[in-house]
């Protein structure tokens, strides 16, 4: 058994067993078995039943929320961000889903003559392996769009917060969801090495390092994986930037969970013209944040949820100190608040020789570098092996947007840090040839990558009678044919 720890009050949330890897096979089998019947439903059937859920969700929103808090020690507003963001994306796949599944016309090799067309049909089942960071909204978001598109889900939560998906998953049970459909595995990694092992296809948020275990097995086993990973999240403050936006933008998006965010802001490019006055105001907004385990929005943030993160957090601290960079805010423990809580910290006088601005940290730091231009703000934020997300503020949105596809990353939000995260039509997911994940979540690519296309083609016999030669005179004189019209003519 596994015994789950509130990270304020050290006291025991529950208990869950450590599902063995036969169990976790005839959890996928069951699963198996099931999934058929669910996709033949149709996605308009799918939607209502998800529709429902989401109703449920509604109504449990404030016991949700208590679950989420125990589990991860974030604040109210935090957790009541997870409920709502879920929200957004049941809408969006109740939606939109019905309309993309449809079966599409293609453009045949001969039109009139033949027909082809495109039908969407599921992997099959889907093993979710979740973090504990975000256990409502990494947890349970992903599954909606695996199972509208008519998959079966099998969910190996975090073993550090699992109460909130399983919650979650009773309650798709209630709404009619069922019980074989959607299927809880709780333990450890062997539990999740165990269900990629027997799964039609794997979701995957973690770390970067699991994240390529993970993507080798799925590669042995010829199975798709999609994989959020690890990211160094730059903020670039540009000459023309409001200061007062950016300086408390920066801050939400490097404090939010305390850190404990995979698009967190984790790097900091301040243009010189506005650096002293944007210091002056970070500092002045720093002094205005209420960190503590109490409830209400009042609260900015709470605790970490793990002492991993916090013996991080001070290696972090201790490096960038010891090759010259400056505390100028926070720095210390909080055990006045609780065993796991770190005053936020801002650090300057910090380079890319530090581990603050180089390797993931999952804390409440806010490093800042004061750089010579845009150019260099940009170098710099691609100066990383990571590329999940990024944000910049600016006054001027065309030139902000002008700046966003110069830096590698995923998604990029302007004026506001985390935008993208919560934006339901808008995939997100790690740039290309860096180490934060492949695919994508959220919008139409997140919903299709559970459906493999299937193209199903007619031949009338209008044009070729049926011969044993693969290319009949008749056939070539169409061919040709077709070569000089499709010069003039869209077909």
């Amino acid at each position: 058994m596994i015994t789950v720890t509130n990270p304020i009050t050290s006291e025991t949330v529950g208990t869950i067993p450590i599902t063995p890897p036969d169990q976790v096979a005839s959890a996928v089998a069951r699963a198996s078995a099931a999934q058929p019947d669910w996709e033949s439903l149709g996605v308009a059937a799918r939607a209502r039943v998800i529709r429902a859920w989401q109703a449920l969700m509604w109504q449990e929103q404030a016991s949700l929320i208590d679950i989420i808090r125990a589990e991860t020690g974030k604040s109210h507003g935090g957790a009541l961000s997870e409920t709502l963001v879920v929200d957004l994306m049941a809408g969006f796949a109740v939606r939109h889903a019905p309309r993309l599944m449809r079966p599409q016309k293609r453009t045949p090799a001969f039109p009139i003559v033949h027909r082809a067309t495109v039908v969407y049909k599921a992997w099959g089942v889907v093993g979710f392996i979740t973090p504990w960071n975000y256990p409502l909204l990494n947890g349970i978001g992903d599954i909606i769009a695996a199972l509208i598109t008519g998959n079966a889900a099998v969910v190996k939560p975090s073993e550090i917060t699992p109460f909130t998906a399983i919650r979650a998953v009773e309650l798709m049970h209630q709404a009619g969801i069922p019980r074989d459909i959607v299927q809880i595995v709780t333990g450890d990694g062997i539990t999740g090495a165990a269900l990629i092992d027997h799964v039609d296809c794997v979701s995957f948020t973690g770390s970067t390092q699991i994240g390529r275990k993970v993507a080798v097995r799925c590669a042995e086993r010829l199975i798709p994986c999609t994989l959020e990973l690890g990211g160094k999240d730059p903020a670039l403050v540009l000459a023309d930037a409001d200061i007062d936006a950016a300086a408390q933008g920066v801050l939400v998006g490097a404090l939010e969970n305390t850190g404990q965010v995979c698009v967190s802001t984790e790097r900091v490019y301040v243009d010189q013209v506005v650096y002293d006055p944007f210091m002056h105001k970070l500092i002045e907004y720093a002094n205005d944040l209420v960190f503590s385990g109490g409830g209400g929005l009042e609260v900015h943030f709470g605790s970490l949820t793990n002492e991993r993160e916090l013996l991080r957090t001070e290696d972090h601290i201790a490096d960038a100190v010891a090759k010259g960079a400056k505390i100028v805010f926070g720095g210390v423990r909080r055990p006045d608040l609780g065993p796991l809580f770190f005053a936020p910290t801002i650090l300057t006088d910090v380079d890319h020789t530090m581990k603050v601005m180089t390797e993931e940290t999952f804390g409440p730091i806010v490093p800042i570098m004061k750089v010579r231009d845009t150019a260099e703000a940009v170098r710099l934020a691609n100066d990383s092996e990571y590329g999940l997300a990024a944000a910049i503020f600016s006054s001027n949105p065309a030139h902000a947007a002008r700046i966003a596809q110069q830096v590698i990353a995923g998604d990029v939000s302007i004026n506001r840090a985390h935008l993208t995260f919560g934006t339901p039509g808008a995939p997100m997911g790690g740039a290309a040839r860096r180490s934060s994940g492949l695919g994508r979540r959220n919008g139409i690519e997140g919903l299709m990558r559970f459906v493999t296309p299937q193209s199903i083609t007619y031949d009338s016999g209008l044009g070729v009678p049926p011969a044993l030669a693969h290319m009949t005179p008749r056939a070539v004189f169409l061919a040709r044919l077709m070569h000089n019209v499709r010069r003039f003519l869209p077909v």
